[in-house]
């Protein structure tokens, strides 16, 4: 019986460890549920998705605003559905990251393989550079309406490049370098969050989209009356290349290292506080490991003490009982030698 008990004691640590194992084994499965794709397949799928939602967000920015003026609700919500649809779809195959800042972050903390994330930005860019083309490419230009009318709000950038560089040169202001950063830092830093926590968890592909589309959304309603919605250097590459012989006030392309070391910062930021919380979770976990095991020791020996004194308790009273037995016998000797 002590034997039994001790070995069910022991087991408790055991069974916990097993338990801890198994979720670790369930989370490294949903980690690697992006990557049973080949790797072509996966690249080709970052690639067909930046060009999809690149190519959406431009042309609601250049033939939405240049037609029907700009409407804030219209930019964020659109941007928002966006990058959600885009995600939803290509979610199962690659991840739909379609953001080098949010693979960076992905790489960062583990989430990614180093090889293929740098794939998946280099396919991210030629994306946002093939929608860039086509859509510079099918603008009806004439005399009057030029390319510069389209591609305004359609380009990222601050100061002379903001969307609302006209409005706000009527009064001797502009958005300057400073609020630029800040905002699109900020931006970038909700939407490489969204991305990333919900990579690998437990949550369906709609939940991870939605999460995505919320973000972006909210990062356009921020940042594109300062600078257009970057948060994505890739959607800023993209239609910079091709606008900057385009006649605009300012040339994209000398704004363009903005729209690349902002969300770059961005995915820095968020991966530290992610590395940084999974370290104080491990050395929590461990803490309690370890006062988990000192207690079932603890049991074990409480056991073995008490079993070691009902052992005691029984051999004395066995020895008592010998003795008692003996002096009876002796006592029988006696009394037949009197008689």
């Amino acid at each position: 019986m002590a034997a039994l008990q001790a070995g069910a004691l022991s087991a408790i640590p055991l069974e916990k460890e097993q338990s801890m194992t198994d979720t670790g084994s369930q989370r490294a499965s949903d980690a690697a549920s992006c990557t049973k794709e080949p790797l072509a397949v996966r690249v080709g799928a970052e690639l067909a998705g930046s060009f999809i939602v690149f190519f959406a967000i431009y042309s609601f920015t250049t033939f939405g605003t240049a037609l029907f003026g700009i409407n804030m609700a219209f930019i964020a919500l659109a941007t928002g559905i966006a990058y959600a649809a885009v995600t939803l779809v290509f979610s199962k195959v690659s991840g739909g990251q379609l953001n080098p800042a949010i693979t960076l972050a992905a790489i960062l903390t583990g989430k990614t393989k180093v090889l293929d994330g740098i794939l998946y930005i280099i396919a991210q860019v030629l994306g946002g550079i093939a929608a860039g083309a086509l859509i510079v490419r099918i603008l009806p230009t004439t005399e009057t309406l030029t390319a510069k009318i389209w591609l305004t709000d359609a380009v990222n950038g601050f100061g002379n490049g903001s969307v609302s560089a006209s409005t706000l040169s009527s009064v001797s202001a502009s958005f300057d370098i400073t609020l630029a950063v800040v905002v699109e830092i900020i931006a970038s830093i909700v939407v490489i969050a969204a991305a990333v926590t919900t990579m690998d968890k437990e949550t369906t592909a709609v939940s991870h989209a939605a999460a995505i589309g919320f973000a972006y959304g909210l990062g356009a309603a921020m940042t594109y009356p300062v600078t257009g919605a970057g948060m994505n250097p890739a959607r800023s590459t993209g239609i910079a290349l091709f606008a900057r012989n385009a006649g605009l006030s300012q040339n994209p392309l000398q704004q363009l290292w903005v729209f690349w070391i902002c969300p770059i910062l961005a995915a820095a930021i968020v991966a530290m506080v992610m590395i940084g919380a999974q370290l104080l979770r491990d050395n929590a976990n461990a803490k309690q490991q370890v006062v988990n095991d000192t207690a079932a020791q603890q049991n074990v020996a409480d056991t073995d003490a008490l079993t070691q004194t009902g052992n005691d308790a029984a051999q004395t009273a066995a020895e008592h009982a010998e003795q008692e037995t003996s002096a009876a016998s002796e006592h029988n000797a006696d009394a037949q030698i009197e008689q």
